[in-house]
């Protein structure tokens, strides 16, 4: 690791594997249809045919979790699949991060429920990292560094969203106000859906049989801090009654302004020629957004594999959740060169590379 230019953070590390990912979908699949018809009285009050959710966003549906599901129940499932996949032994763990916007607690951190569902022990570095959707990738940058400095050789990253109780809060509050700028504001917000991540990192020492890391780069337009917020604090219980508001043109226009300086960083970071990146993942947004992404950073909608279309935005879980699943298909091949491509409120963009 070594600082950039003019005091930016740019990574490059020599012995980091992704070992293997493991996740949990949330088994309530929930129709943009279904929510349509919940909203029919605002419909008929602003006079909306119904389709223009999925006509809006490309997505088709999403899932929602069991009512009261707990955060850090999520997140040991997903914990126990990449551990299993990848075979070494939990003792080799150093170090776990939670990196969810949904928390079991302000307090304490919903890792300690974790790690104790996994058995880790008690010489675990046990942590929450909150950054909006970005917490895993920052999450895996600092399991990264862990790693490169030596300190420990395997490190585990989860996390689990919900958005059960965001979508009915906030359906709630349409119905009463039916007020279409009110309806603008919010319609990211019924976008949203649930899952659980992991992601297990460990040093070429124990395991090189995973996908190296390469390196990536950080940066950020917080002048934006204002255009996407949630409740009074970044990391809530998932069940607290808040409604988000999204400008959702001003998010799409500085967010893409942002990942397309960001992209020219990331690729002059790790040297890559102008046919590189060979895939890539993003973070799951919906269809104006991947358009509008990817005809900015002139990657061709085939290098791209998406899964909103079917699982909605599920935060900071969508980019792992999507890889995995790519991974399982075989869209991603040995030898690739992948971008993950982060971009979360706040704003904030993180791009990470990886060999498969």
């Amino acid at each position: 690791m070594r600082p950039g230019n003019k005091g930016a953070l740019n990574m490059l590390y020599s012995k980091v594997y992704i070992d293997s990912f493991g996740y949990e979908l949330a088994p309530n699949v929930i129709t943009s249809d279904d929510l349509e018809n919940r909203l029919e009285p605002l419909y008929e009050a602003l006079h909306f045919q119904k389709g223009q959710l999925k006509a809006i966003t490309g997505i088709h549906e999403s899932r929602l979790w069991d009512s009261n599901y707990k955060m850090h129940e999520g997140a040991t499932k997903a914990g126990e699949k990449a551990i299993k996949a990848s075979g070494i032994s939990p003792e080799l763990i150093g170090m776990l991060v939670y990196g969810g916007v949904c928390r079991d607690n302000l307090e304490p951190a919903t890792a300690c429920a974790v790690s104790h569902g996994l058995g880790l022990g008690p010489e675990t570095h046990v942590y929450d990292v909150s950054n909006a959707c970005l917490g895993i990738l920052n999450g895996i940058v600092q399991t990264a560094n862990a790693i490169e400095l030596g300190q420990i050789k395997a490190g585990l990253v989860v996390a689990c969203e919900s958005a059960r109780q965001i979508i009915d809060t906030t359906i709630d509050h349409l119905l009463k106000t039916k007020d279409m700028d009110d309806f603008k504001k919010k319609i990211a917000t019924l976008t949203g859906g649930s899952g659980a991540a992991a992601v297990l990192l460990t040093d070429e020492s124990i395991s090189d049989r995973g996908h190296r890391l390469l390196g990536g780069v950080i940066r950020s337009a917080t002048e934006h801090y204002k255009l996407c917020r949630w409740g009074p604090d970044t990391g809530m219980p998932a069940g607290a009654p808040y409604v988000m508001e999204t400008d959702s043109t001003g998010v799409l226009q500085n967010g893409v302004a942002l990942a397309i300086k960001t992209f020219k960083a990331f690729k002059e970071e790790l040297s890559w020629s102008d046919d590189k990146p060979d895939k890539i993942i993003c973070h799951q947004v919906g269809a104006t957004h991947q358009k509008t992404m990817l005809e900015a950073v002139g990657i061709p909608e085939k290098k791209d594999f998406t899964t909103f279309k079917y699982l909605g935005n599920i935060g900071s879980v969508s980019l792992p959740i999507t890889a995995a699943i790519a991974s399982e298909r075989e869209f991603l091949v040995q030898n690739d060169l992948v971008g993950f491509l982060g971009i979360g409120s706040g704003l904030n963009c993180l791009m990470l590379g990886i060999k498969w």
